[in-house]
C-alpha cells in the first residue's frame, strides 16, 4: 500500500477491480485533507493515495455545455470556454485545482451569489463505481426514480433524509449532502461511492466584468457598514457576479503596491459591465455616506492580482510555521450575520494571529488562525465551542470545502440517526468493501 499515480482510465479502472481501499485525489489543495502528512507518513490504516491528476484533460462541447475528463484545472476549463466566447459560473479561489475534484467536494466559489453553485450547473456526470465501471448519472433524473430506491424501506429512508434537508434549503450545501437527483450521489461525497471521470457543466455567455470597492473601517471595531451593505445587496443578487469580504489583517498578506490602504477592510462586488452604473446608483442611494464615500471602481488587472494573492499567502503562512490551517467555512442565514460577526469577535480576541475573508454576500466567511504549533491546540477548542454555536443557530458548518480527515470530529453533532442511516445504506449499496475513501464520513 501506499502513493500511486494514476495515468489513464483504463488504470483506474484496474486499480478500482483490484479492491485496494484508496483516496483519490487530484489537486492537493483540500483544506480538509492534511495531504502534506499522508503522503510524508506510511499509511497505517492500509489505504492507498491515488493521485488522478496525471490523467490527461480532456474538453468539448455539448451544445453550449463544457465536458471535463481528467485532469482539467478550472483554469484550463476557464480558458477554453473564453475561446468560445463562453464562460464557466464556477469560480473558485484556487483556479489550478482540478474540475472533478470539485465536484466531489461541491466547491462553490465566489460566483455563487449570482449564479448559485456548481450542484446547481452540473447536468450529468460519469463515475466509475465499485466494479470499475462507468455509471452515467443525470440531473433530470430523480432519485427517487433510480434503482436504488425502489422498495419500500428505501423511499421511505429517502422521504425521511429529504425531508431533514428542508431547514437548509437555501445553504450552498447543508452538513449533509443533498439526495434529490442522480447527481447527487457523487457531489460532495467526496469519493466515498465512486470516482468521478466526466462532469457535463452548463456555461453562459462570456461578459465583461467590473469591481466595484467599499472602504471600511476594521469589522472588530465597527461592522455596521458591513452589514447595511449585506442588506442592500441581496435584493440585487441576480444583478451581481459576487459580494466579497477581505479585511484588513487579510490586506497585511499583500505587497504594498497591491494594498489599496492599510489598516481597512474591502467588500468587493465584481458586476458585468452592462449593469455596473445602474448597481452604482442604486448602491450610492441606498446606503447614504458609505455609497457617497467609501465606494470606487478598481482596475481589473490588479483585482486578479488581489484575489489570488491573499489565499494563497495564509496557506504560505501556515506551511511555514508548521501547522494545519485552523479555518472555518461557516455559512449562516443572512439574518444571522450579525451573530456570526460577533462570534468571530470572540475569536479574534485570543490574541493570535487571524484573517476573516470570503462570500460575504452568502452570509458565508472563512475565519482563519495563523498559529504557531503551541498555539494549535487552543485553537481546537475555541472551533469546537464556535460550532457548537453554529449547531445551536442551524447554520451549516462546512458549506464549500468538505469534511475530509481534519473536521469530521465537528460534523457528528449536526447528524441524526436518519443521516447515519443513509450513509450505511449507500455504503453497503454501492460501496459494500469499503474502497473508496474508507476513513470518510459516510463511516462515521
Amino acid at each position: 500500500m501506499g502513493t500511486l499515480t494514476i495515468k489513464s482510465l483504463d488504470d483506474l479502472a484496474a486499480h478500482i477491480k483490484a479492491k485496494h481501499p484508496s483516496l483519490y485525489f487530484s489537486s492537493q489543495t483540500s483544506t480538509v485533507i492534511p495531504f502534506d502528512r499522508l503522503l510524508r507518513s506510511p499509511h497505517k490504516n492500509g489505504m492507498d493515495l491515488v493521485n488522478l491528476s496525471q490523467i490527461p484533460g480532456e474538453m468539448e462541447w455539448a451544445g453550449k455545455n463544457l465536458l471535463c475528463r481528467g485532469g482539467v484545472t478550472w483554469k484550463e476549463a476557464g480558458e477554453f470556454c473564453l475561446e468560445s466566447g463562453r464562460e464557466i459560473m464556477t469560480y473558485p479561489t484556487e483556479e489550478l485545482a482540478c474540475v472533478l475534484a470539485g465536484v466531489a467536494t461541491s466547491c462553490t466559489g465566489e460566483r455563487s451569489f449570482g449564479y448559485g453553485t456548481l450542484r446547481d450547473q452540473v447536468v450529468s456526470l460519469t463515475t466509475l463505481g465499485k466494479e470499475g465501471k462507468a455509471i452515467h448519472l443525470k440531473k433530470n433524473r430523480k432519485l427517487l426514480e433510480h434503482s436504488l430506491f425502489q422498495d419500500q424501506r428505501a423511499k421511505d429512508l429517502l422521504k425521511a433524509y429529504g425531508d431533514s434537508y428542508r431547514e437548509y434549503e437555501g445553504f450552498k450545501n447543508a452538513p449533509f449532502p443533498r439526495l434529490e437527483t442522480e447527481v447527487d450521489l457523487m457531489i460532495g461525497l467526496e469519493g466515498q461511492l465512486g470516482v468521478v471521470t466526466e462532469v457535463e457543466l452548463q456555461t453562459i455567455p462570456k461578459g465583461h466584468s467590473r469591481y466595484l470597492f467599499f472602504e471600511l473601517p476594521p469589522w472588530e471595531k465597527d461592522d455596521s457598514s458591513h452589514l447595511e451593505i449585506l442588506e442592500r445587496v441581496q435584493p440585487l443578487r441576480r444583478l451581481i457576479r459576487c459580494c466579497e469580504l477581505i479585511d484588513s489583517n487579510g490586506m497585511e498578506f499583500l505587497e504594498k503596491s497591491l494594498r489599496p490602504a492599510t489598516g481597512k477592510d474591502f467588500i468587493f462586488l465584481e458586476i458585468l459591465e452592462e449593469h455596473f452604473d445602474e448597481i452604482c446608483e442604486r448602491l450610492a442611494s441606498s446606503l447614504g455616506p458609505i455609497g457617497e464615500n467609501q465606494m470606487y471602481e478598481m482596475p481589473v488587472s490588479k483585482f486578479q492580482k488581489l484575489r489570488m494573492a491573499i489565499p494563497r499567502a495564509v496557506s504560505e503562512e501556515n506551511s511555514r510555521r508548521g501547522v494545519i490551517k485552523k479555518g472555518t467555512d461557516i455559512q449562516v442565514r443572512t439574518e444571522q450575520m450579525a451573530k456570526l460577526m460577533g462570534l468571530y469577535r470572540k475569536l479574534a480576541g485570543k490574541g493570535i494571529p487571524y484573517t476573516l475573508f470570503g462570500h460575504f454576500g452568502d452570509a458565508h466567511l472563512h475565519f482563519n488562525f495563523l498559529p504557531t504549533a503551541k498555539e494549535a491546540d487552543a485553537c481546537e477548542r475555541s472551533l469546537e465551542s464556535l460550532y457548537g454555536e453554529v449547531l445551536k443557530m442551524k447554520g451549516s458548518p462546512f458549506a464549500e470545502h468538505g469534511i475530509g480527515l481534519i473536521k469530521q470530529k465537528f460534523i457528528r453533532p449536526f447528524l441524526s440517526d436518519i443521516h447515519f442511516e443513509m450513509f450505511r445504506y449507500l455504503k453497503s449499496t454501492m460501496d459494500p468493501l469499503n474502497i473508496f475513501f474508507s476513513n470518510g464520513y459516510l463511516n462515521l
